[in-house]
């Protein structure tokens, strides 16, 4: 098996969006604001060869938005996106065969989804199964007004109109070395990868620590739905995560793709190392 790194561009959110309510003289020292507010973000996914299967966790923005959008998100896809990353490890849509979406948020699953030649929506992995969670598609379906502006129905319908949309119920093992972990905090049934590879286990963190600047306890996102649950949610992995010395693969993180954690004295929780996902041999 052979883990690849796929940068799929960067965007901007409003840092005090990001950070709820840790002080911006905090979170600036980490993640820079800009004239704005907005602090950069990576869309950062991982493929998975196993075999013959080629495995993508989420998908980035996707190429789907108009000029309005793209402003709004100072989205970048000049530097990195979804296509030229595959194609630097020799591979194109066409060759994935599974994508496991953490959740429907647009930041992770607009790619899944392209404009055909008649600006239809349709599959952007062809040949690929979509792995989500039966929970988070009928949230999504069913959006809470805080939460509809991050669920696009152009991202979701075409899943929802194929044979190739497969539920999950719960936690899964998805395959011997994937784990499928759920966390409800962030958005209903989020689901978190742990990866058993070589000698190491990786959490694809998604949203619960999108970046390395987020694993301080109370630096809990403006924009997950349930802030106390994610506490729960974040103390348990953070735990973990020291006890089994878990490396965890930031999504969201403009400058960091993985990292250890380490606890004080006090009992605080700290990114003790950050390193490149090739580090791991």
């Amino acid at each position: 098996m052979k883990l690849h790194t796929i940068e799929t561009g960067k965007f901007k959110l409003d840092g005090g969006a990001m950070f709820g309510v840790v002080p911006k003289t905090i979170w600036n020292k980490t993640n820079p604001a800009d004239e704005f507010n907005r602090i950069e973000l990576a869309m950062r996914c991982l493929l998975i060869e196993d075999g013959d299967k080629l495995i993508l966790i989420d998908n980035g923005i996707g190429n789907k938005y108009n000029n309005k959008f793209k402003n709004l998100y100072a989205i970048d896809h000049e530097s990195a996106n979804l296509e030229k990353s595959l194609h630097a490890l020799g591979f194109q849509k066409n060759d994935i065969t599974d994508v496991i979406i953490t959740h429907l948020h647009f930041d992770h699953a607009g790619g899944s989804t392209e404009w055909d030649s008649n600006h239809k929506s349709v599959l952007a992995f062809p040949y690929a199964n979509y792995w989500i969670q039966e929970k988070q598609l009928s949230w999504a379906l069913n959006p809470n007004d805080r939460e509809k502006a991050s669920f696009f129905t152009e991202n979701i319908q075409p899943l929802q109109d194929s044979q190739q949309l497969k539920l999950l119920k719960g936690e899964t093992a998805f395959n011997q070395y994937i784990q499928l972990l759920l966390v409800n905090g962030h958005t209903e049934a989020q689901q978190l990868p742990l990866i058993t590879y070589k000698n190491y286990k990786i959490l694809y963190a998604g949203d619960l620590f999108p970046t390395y600047g987020h694993l301080p306890l109370p630096y809990v996102m403006g924009y997950d739905i349930r802030p106390l649950v994610t506490l729960e949610e974040r103390k348990l992995f953070l735990e973990e995560c020291v006890n089994e010395n878990i490396v965890i693969f930031y999504e969201h993180d403009p400058y960091h793709e993985c990292g250890l954690v380490g606890i004080d004295e006090k009992g605080k929780y700290y990114s003790k190392d950050t390193f490149p996902l090739a580090n791991l041999h």
